[in-house]
């Protein structure tokens, strides 16, 4: 089972949630928050395997909540996936900085927000693709010019197409396809690249792939 904890300071909000959570077979709500600071609390003492997040909560922010849950050693099992009303760059720049695995607008289908939810547990990334692109093309615009990231020179050759592919929003499965590889090897580069980046996740390496220069604005390789 997939151990979810919701984020959110509207009650109706987090009973739709749980519903539609708890419908799933594989998935289960073991508690609720109404602001960051008990965010905060109950995912350190839960330890779930997901954190839905809220952006906007009275006192402590769902950025920053993410910020301290990701920076917890308690909680390095623990994926957060910000859902917001607020489709706002800086939101989502940020959110992704704090280390959240995921970024959805509160109109997602609810289908999309399932997947995003098993996506997340399993270490990978989600994004919204109008949300993914709108960023990296910003991010790729704001690194113009600056120095190569650290770790960059120690990728092989097959870990900087596979960060290419993952920049362009591959997932693990159509980069084995493009590159004729089983997708387990195809996530031990990842994870490989990751860790020469620094990387926390897949929505991380995405952000490095545009800072690095491989991919660049419009999807180009």
């Amino acid at each position: 089972m997939i151990r979810v904890l919701l984020a959110d300071d509207q009650q109706l909000i987090r009973a739709g949630l749980r519903a539609l959570v708890d419908a799933e077979p594989d998935l289960v709500v073991v508690g609720e928050a109404a602001t960051g600071a008990e965010a905060v609390e109950r995912t350190l003492d839960l330890l779930p395997d997901v954190v839905l997040m809220d952006i906007r909560m009275p006192g402590l922010d769902g950025l920053e909540a993410t910020r301290r849950i990701v920076a917890d050693a308690r909680a390095g099992g623990v994926h957060v996936v910000v859902v917001t009303t607020f489709e706002l760059d800086e939101y989502v720049g940020e959110a992704i900085r704090n280390g959240a695995s995921g970024f959805l607008v509160k109109d997602t289908e609810p289908a999309e927000l399932l997947r995003a939810i098993r996506v997340a547990a399993a270490g990978e990334a989600l994004l919204s693709p109008t949300v993914t692109r709108r960023l990296l093309e910003r991010v790729a615009r704001a690194t113009r010019g600056a120095p190569p990231l650290p770790g960059i020179a120690e990728l092989t050759a097959r870990e900087r197409e596979v960060v290419v592919l993952v920049g362009e929003g591959l997932s693990n499965e159509e980069i084995g396809e493009r590159l004729f590889l089983s997708p387990l090897t195809v996530k031990t580069h990842v994870l490989r690249a990751s860790g020469k980046l620094g990387a926390r996740d897949r929505a991380q390496l995405v952000v490095a792939a545009y800072e690095s220069g491989l991919v660049r604005p419009g999807w180009a390789t």
